[in-house]
C-alpha cells in the first residue's frame, strides 16, 4: 500500500505544479463578464482552473476543521462558543459570502484577479469545512470513556493525547466527510465561479463556468459534455485516492479483535493494478512525480529532524500553545465584531417593503426542506444499512454516491425543467427535488460512515444469538448509527438550505423560473436588485430559524445519542 500511496501523492503534485504553472500564465486574462462563450476545446484548460480551486480550499477546510472540531469537543466551556458558531455557518447559504468576498477578497486586491481567485476558494472553502468540522467533533466527543482513562493514566499530555487518540479516532469519519465536502465543492461550483452581486458580476474560466453559461444559452449538448467531463474526474479521482484512503482509514475504527481491513486494501488494490495501458501509464507518471515526491517527502523528514533536536520544554510549548489559541481567538473575536458592527450599520438604514414578504417566504421553504428531509430519511437509511451488512455493496454504494453528491444542481436543471415542470407538478415539485440533491448524499454518507464503524464483534454477536434482521436493526444498528444520523440530519439540513438557492430561482434559456421562498428572495436580492440590506434581513431570517432548530432540537438529541449509545470497550 505504500508504494501506491506515494504514487498517488506524487501524481497529485505533478498535477498540483503543472496546474499552477497554467493559472501564472492565465493570470492576467480579465475575469469580468467579458469572458467569451465556451467550447468544448476549452474543457481541459477550465478543468485545470477549477480542480486547483478545489484542491486549495479542500487543504484550508481541512486545516480548520481538525482544531476546530477537537477543540469543540474536548473543552467544553469552548464547545458552548464554537457550536453555535457552526451552526451558523453552515446555516449561511454560498450567496450569503459573496459580500464578504467581494469587499474583502476583490477589493483587497483592487480588484485584479488575484482577489478573484482568492474570492472563489473562499467560497468553496464555505461549502466544504463546516461538514468537515462537524465529522471531527462527533469523533472526538464519543471516543470511548475507556481510552480517555487509559490515556490519562499513561500521563499523556493534551498534545500527545491528540496524536495518539483523537487524531487517529477522528480519520474514518473524517475521510467520509470529506468525500462529501469534495463533492460539495464541485455541487457549488458554479456559485463560485461567477460572483454576482447586484449589476457586477465577476466570471472565471472553469467547469462552473462552462456548465452555466452553456445551460443559460440553452446549448444542452456542451451542457451534458461538461457534465461527463465531471463524472469522469469523480471517477478517476475515486479510484486514485478516496478508496486508498477509505481502506487505510479501516484501522482506526474501534475494533477488539483481528478485523477485515487487509481484505477490504486487497479488494481496492485490484482495479488499481489494471492492464498493461494502466501499467505503462503508472510507470510513466511514477517517474515524473519521483522527483517531486522525493523533494516534499526528504522536506518533510528535514523539517521533522530539526523540530525533533530543538524540542522545546513541556511548559513553555504549552505556553506556546496557549498563545497561539489566544491570538486566534482574538482574531476571530475581532472578525465576529467587525461583522456584528457592519450587520448593525446596514440594517440602521430604511428597510424595503420586500421584508415584509420573507417570513412567509421561509414558512414556504422550511415546509420544502421538511419534505426533501423525510424523502432522503426514506431511502439512506435502508441503503445505509444494506451496505454496511455486505462489504462489496458498500464498494458500489458509496462511488454512486460521491458521483451523485458532485453533480450541480443547476446542471441538471435543464432536465428538470423538461420532465418536472411540464409533466410533474410544476416548480415546486421541482424545487424539492433540487433541495434533496443537496440534503440527501449528506445522510447518506454518514450513515454509510456509521455503519462502518459498527464493531464486527457486535455484528457476529447478534448473528450468534440468532436475531432477526429487524432484531439486529433496532437493538444494534439503529442505536450505532443514531449519532452519525443526526450529524447527518444537522449537516443535510445545512445543505437543503444551500440548495435553496439554486432550487428556488433559476434562469434557464434566458427565461427565469421561481416559486416563494427564502432562497428566491435572496437570490433576487443579490442578483436583481444588489440590495445589501434585503440580503442580510433574508440571511437573519434563515439563520435566526436554523440556529433555534439546531439548539431546541438537533443538538439536545445529538447529546441525548452520544452519551446513551457510545460504543465502550
Amino acid at each position: 500500500m505504500r508504494g501506491n500511496a506515494r504514487f498517488f501523492w506524487g501524481l497529485l503534485v505533478v498535477v498540483l505544479v503543472l496546474t499552477g504553472v497554467t493559472q501564472i500564465f492565465e493570470w492576467e486574462r480579465p475575469g469580468g463578464p467579458g469572458l467569451p462563450s465556451p467550447e468544448l476545446g476549452d474543457l481541459p484548460l477550465y478543468v485545470a482552473h477549477s480542480l486547483i480551486r478545489i484542491v486549495a480550499a479542500y487543504a484550508c477546510a481541512l486545516l480548520f476543521s481538525l482544531p476546530y472540531g477537537y477543540y469543540a469537543a474536548v473543552r467544553p466551556r469552548a464547545g458552548r462558543i464554537l457550536l453555535p458558531i457552526l451552526d451558523i455557518l453552515q446555516s449561511i447559504p454560498v450567496l450569503g459570502f459573496f459580500p464578504a468576498a467581494v469587499y474583502f477578497f476583490i477589493a483587497l486586491a483592487g480588484g485584479s484577479r488575484l482577489g478573484i481567485e482568492m474570492a472563489s476558494v473562499f467560497l468553496i472553502f464555505t461549502s466544504q469545512a463546516w461538514n468537515m468540522a462537524f465529522g471531527v467533533y462527533e469523533s472526538c466527543s464519543t471516543v470511548p470513556e475507556d481510552l480517555k482513562d487509559a490515556a490519562r493514566s499513561l500521563g499523556l499530555g493534551a498534545a500527545s493525547t491528540y496524536r495518539s487518540l483523537y487524531f487517529p479516532a477522528s480519520i474514518p469519519r473524517l475521510v467520509y466527510n470529506s468525500m462529501l465536502s469534495w463533492a460539495g465543492g464541485w455541487y457549488f461550483l458554479i456559485a463560485c465561479e461567477i460572483i454576482t452581486v447586484g449589476p457586477v458580476t465577476y466570471n472565471l474560466p472553469g467547469l462552473g463556468y462552462f456548465l452555466a453559461r452553456t445551460t443559460e444559452e440553452g446549448r444542452l449538448g456542451h451542457t451534458f459534455a461538461g457534465i461527463g467531463v465531471l463524472l469522469t474526474i469523480i471517477v478517476v479521482v475515486d479510484v486514485l485516492f478516496w478508496r486508498p484512503l477509505t481502506a487505510w482509514s479501516t484501522q482506526f475504527r474501534y475494533e477488539m479483535a483481528v478485523s477485515s481491513t487487509e481484505r477490504t486494501i486487497g479488494a481496492v488494490r485490484k482495479p488499481l493494478r489494471g492492464g498493461p495501458v494502466v501499467r505503462q501509464v503508472r510507470i510513466l507518471a511514477r517517474r515524473g512525480a519521483s522527483k517531486a515526491w522525493r523533494t516534499v517527502r526528504h522536506g518533510v523528514e528535514a523539517a521533522g529532524g530539526w523540530i525533533g533536536r530543538r524540542s522545546l520544554p513541556r511548559k513553555v510549548g504549552r505556553l506556546l500553545w496557549r498563545l497561539v489559541g489566544l491570538a486566534a481567538g482574538l482574531g476571530f473575536a475581532s472578525v465576529l465584531v467587525w461583522a456584528g458592527f457592519s450587520v448593525t450599520k446596514v440594517l440602521l438604514g430604511p428597510w424595503p417593503r420586500e421584508a415584509r414578504e420573507l417570513p412567509l417566504a421561509m414558512v414556504f421553504s422550511t415546509f420544502r426542506m421538511l419534505a426533501a428531509y423525510l424523502i432522503s430519511l426514506a431511502w439512506t437509511v435502508p441503503v445505509a444499512v444494506w451496505a454496511g451488512n455486505s462489504r462489496r455493496v458498500m464498494q458500489f454504494v458509496r462511488p454512486l454516491a460521491q458521483i451523485g453528491a458532485s453533480l450541480p444542481a443547476t446542471a441538471l436543471f435543464p432536465l428538470m425543467v423538461y420532465l418536472v415542470i411540464r409533466y410533474a407538478g410544476g416548480m415546486n415539485v421541482a424545487s424539492v427535488l433540487l433541495i434533496l440533491t443537496g440534503m440527501q448524499w449528506y445522510l447518506l454518507f454518514n450513515l454509510l460512515s456509521g455503519v462502518d464503524g459498527i464493531p464486527r464483534e457486535l455484528k457476529e454477536a447478534a448473528l450468534s444469538l440468532g436475531l432477526t434482521r429487524w432484531q439486529t436493526f433496532r437493538s444494534l444498528t439503529f442505536p450505532a448509527i443514531l449519532p452519525a444520523l443526526i450529524t447527518g440530519s444537522v449537516t443535510g439540513w445545512g445543505g437543503g438550505w444551500n440548495a435553496l438557492i439554486v432550487s428556488e430561482y433559476f434562469k434557464y434559456a434566458h427565461e427565469v423560473h421561481t416559486v416563494t421562498g427564502i432562497g428566491a428572495a435572496l437570490d433576487r436580492a443579490t442578483y436583481e436588485l444588489g440590495d445589501v440590506r434585503l440580503m442580510v434581513l433574508a440571511l437573519l431570517t434563515m439563520v435566526t430559524v436554523i440556529v433555534l432548530m439546531n439548539h431546541f432540537f438537533w443538538r439536545r438529541l445529538y447529546t441525548f445519542a452520544s452519551e446513551r449509545f457510545r460504543v465502550e470497550l
